[in-house]
């Protein structure tokens, strides 16, 4: 980690120590998503005092559910952009003390003013990591890599394609099949016919990580939908797969550090995020197959020939790229309906 970070945190450690006890601090994410990495636990603790405990959820409406019924439980909470406005809403979370965070000078406007995480008119999470759901390609299936999202639908490869079972991601992924908004989608019927023509093509669903590793390693797919981060670890990992974001778009999301309202422990919780969003860290959390980084000052230190840098990096990538906004419990129930129609016909 960063030494002078490590030896200012430590210094106002032991100045506060006279008066404040250092303290355990209980953070809410995914499970191995980066605030769990044992090395960047341990390192936080010793330069601060500050104990760090996790629990993890399974989905973002579980992490809801744990911040409405568990008050006082969580100090720091990851929260996708997209929900970070209900979250607010609902008084979970509360405004961000940007003076306390000494690396978001190094996190860009556009990120830090990002309306979602501004949701009631002031920072209720700070920018941590972005990344992409498009999809990969198993390199020994194609001789010329697609560029283009309807090599989901080519009959050359029928039954070698899978997409997640998630009703949200395939609404959005077949709408950027369509031409259209996300976040807007006008012609509901065309995003079903175009599932529909999917179906057929369909050798199986995948629900993590490891279940698209597993297919993939054993040659069972051509194609098929996946996050950015996962895509650089199963490269990494040495499978011959590729990832692409064609020239018709994909799916942008942002994760957010949040402080739960009812936490006791907000300073500990400042110090923990700003930690998190250090360029120290990143790199080394990078080089085991890390998101993008909200960090510009981090992002810019990577090598060039890093994945986020030579993928996401490309300004060209980053204009296809419709982000995620909020989507109404009406609007998910009606992506829900379809998605099980579409299966259950299947």
């Amino acid at each position: 980690m960063n030494k002078t970070l490590m030896t200012s945190m430590a210094v106002a450690a032991v100045m506060a120590g006279s008066t404040v006890a250092a303290d355990e601090i209980r953070v809410l994410n995914w499970q191995g998503y980066g605030t769990d990495l044992d090395w960047a636990v341990a390192e936080f603790s010793e330069a601060t005092g500050h104990s760090v405990v996790h629990e993890y959820f399974n989905s973002e409406q579980e992490m809801l559910t744990k911040l409405r019924t568990n008050p006082g439980a969580y100090d720091v909470v990851l929260i996708n952009a997209a929900f970070t406005p209900q979250a607010q809403e609902e008084g979970l979370i509360a405004p961000i003390d940007s003076g306390k965070i000494t690396n978001i000078v190094d996190v860009p406007a556009d990120l830090t003013d990002n309306q979602d995480l501004n949701a009631g008119g002031s920072l209720h999470g700070v920018p941590w990591t972005w990344g992409l759901t498009s999809f990969a390609v198993n390199t020994n299936a194609f001789d010329t890599m697609p560029t283009s999202i309807e090599v989901f639908w080519d009959t050359a490869h029928a039954g070698r394609v899978s997409i997640r079972d998630d009703a949200l991601e395939a609404i959005q992924f077949a709408a950027i099949a369509t031409g259209q908004n996300i976040n807007d989608i006008e012609d509901l019927d065309a995003v079903k016919a175009k599932l529909e023509a999917l179906m057929p093509q369909i050798r199986t669903y995948w629900g993590s990580e490891n279940d698209w590793n597993q297919y993939m390693a054993a040659g069972d797919l051509d194609v098929a939908t996946f996050w950015s981060g996962s895509a650089s670890r199963s490269m990494a990992a040495g499978l011959p797969v590729l990832f692409v974001v064609p020239e018709e778009g994909a799916i942008g999301w942002l994760d957010g550090l949040s402080i739960p309202a009812t936490s006791t422990k907000q300073d500990a919780a400042h110090a923990f995020i700003d930690w998190m969003i250090d360029p120290s860290f990143y790199s080394r959390w990078e080089a085991e197959g890390a998101p993008a980084s909200a960090n510009a000052r981090a992002a810019a230190a990577l090598p060039d020939d890093s994945f986020n840098k030579r993928v996401l990096g490309d300004p060209a990538v980053v204009a296809r790229v419709q982000f995620q906004r909020p989507v109404d419990a009406e609007t998910r129930e009606a992506y829900l309906a379809i998605w099980q129609e579409l299966k259950a016909a299947q």
